[in-house]
């Protein structure tokens, strides 16, 4: 197989009847939950994953709304994930785009687990946001704050 750089930032894989583009360039981050972050009961509230690892376009806010804008339109691949302290009888962790749901990622009853999800969402590269969210019922919890454990990432899979 041979790989053709087509001047672009993009990587061609030929074969015998299709060529696929890999994304070389485009946003991508991983962000996570710094300190214990308390989950009430009964209403979706927004996780405040407010430090990061890496943010290669400075599209993660991690201050005042903890939301990805990417400025690049494409497909993207989203890692969501939450380490629970507590024991509810039920706990929802779903992806708002643009400031509703739009996929619950997860659903079930945990007690000190790992919840996580994932989803393939197209997003404009101007006006598109996407957060993390989470919903208890029972008993409230506490996301743990640790960059292993309570985290989001996201990148560029393939552009529009």
């Amino acid at each position: 197989m041979t790989f053709i750089v087509d001047g672009t930032n993009g990587l061609t894989f030929p074969n015998s009847t299709t060529q696929a583009v890999a994304a070389q360039t485009g946003p991508a981050f991983y962000a996570y939950v710094p300190s214990d972050q308390s989950i009430s009961s009964g209403a979706f509230t927004k996780i405040q994953f407010g430090a990061e690892i890496f943010d290669t376009n400075n599209c993660f806010d991690s201050t005042t709304n903890y939301r990805f804008t990417p400025n690049v339109a494409g497909y993207y691949q989203f890692n969501i994930a939450t380490y629970n302290n507590g024991s509810p009888s039920r706990m929802l962790l779903a992806i708002y785009k643009n400031g509703s749901a739009y996929m619950r990622v997860y659903d079930g009853n945990v007690a000190g687990y790992m919840s996580q999800g994932s989803a393939l969402i197209y997003m404009n590269g101007s006006t598109d946001y996407v957060e993390g969210y989470c919903y208890v019922s029972g008993s409230s919890l506490a996301i743990s704050g640790n960059s292993q454990y309570s985290f989001f990432q996201g990148f560029l899979a393939r552009v529009a």
